[in-house]
């Protein structure tokens, strides 16, 4: 039976007892968490036998999405000395969000100039999406982009005017308009839309590894792609562009694609 979790999750923390194969590992092992490993240079890291990818330093990120409760099998393998552990993904119970309001073109989109445009955009940032970072930003540490009142929270199951839709990847935090967005950590910008059909002004951030941060739905972008960013600098300020009833920073994860939970890896907003 799935259990409510609340905003203060359990980390794991462990180091490998094996002398041969050093490992480290802290973050949430929970749905939608994130897990920050460290091993030797040059090692060979699987999860559930796939492979992960290990920066030329030993660091490398493991990701639990909003299904992947129950075990996870973790190998690093240093020359022939390999050691293994199992990882229990903790489960959740998530909410259902209900959204009315929406104007129909924004929830159902029909006209064929709309569904055009949507295409466009999205295969621009799955585009964005495919660069990879080769300096590890991560390192810099995590700090909330913008606080205020969390109005949306990550896996719930959004239902707008009534009708169902895919769960919310995501935090929301609803503050004023205008109120400045920071990154979440250091990063390469690697994509600025000036106003998406559902996003409205939108940067993404690459952390490295494959952890990117996407923040929309904002009044401004005060970046460009290319550029590199510290965490806390200002990247654009808060808004209800694209899909919004009102002023908000829709703040998403994703590892890989995989969408994980900001609140889970951040912790409580201060």
């Amino acid at each position: 039976m799935k259990r409510a979790v609340a905003f203060a999750f359990a980390l794991l923390t462990a180091t490998s007892a094996h002398a041969d194969v050093p490992l480290q590992l802290s973050g949430a092992a929970i749905e939608g968490g994130l897990v920050i490993g460290k091993t030797s240079p040059g090692a060979l890291v699987t999860l559930n036998g796939k492979a992960v990818e290990v920066a030329p330093d030993g660091h490398f990120l493991l990701g639990f999405g909003r299904d992947s409760a129950g075990a996870e099998t973790l190998t690093v393998a240093v020359g022939n000395d390999r050691v293994t552990r199992s990882i229990e993904v903790e489960d959740r119970t998530f909410k259902i969000e209900r959204i009315d309001g929406l104007p129909d073109r924004k929830v159902s989109p029909m006209d064929p100039k709309d569904l055009a445009r949507i295409k466009i955009e999205k295969a621009a940032m799955d585009e964005a999406k495919t660069l990879r970072e080769a300096r590890l930003g991560f390192l810099s540490g995590f700090r909330w982009p913008a606080t205020g009142r969390i109005s949306g929270v990550y896996g719930s199951q959004r239902v707008l005017n009534g009708k169902p839709r895919r769960p919310h990847f995501g935090t929301d935090v609803a503050a004023p308009e205008g109120t400045p967005v920071g990154a979440m950590a250091a990063g390469r910008v690697a994509f600025v839309h000036p106003g998406m059909f559902f996003n409205g002004k939108t940067v993404l951030i690459d952390h490295g590894l494959g952890l990117q941060s996407v923040y929309i739905h904002m009044s401004e972008a005060r970046v460009q792609a290319g550029d590199w960013v510290e965490a806390g600098n200002i990247i654009g300020a808060i808004g209800k562009t694209g899909r919004a009833t009102g002023p908000h920073l829709h703040f998403g994860l994703t590892l890989n694609g995989l969408p994980l939970d900001p609140e889970a890896i951040l912790g409580k907003m201060p």
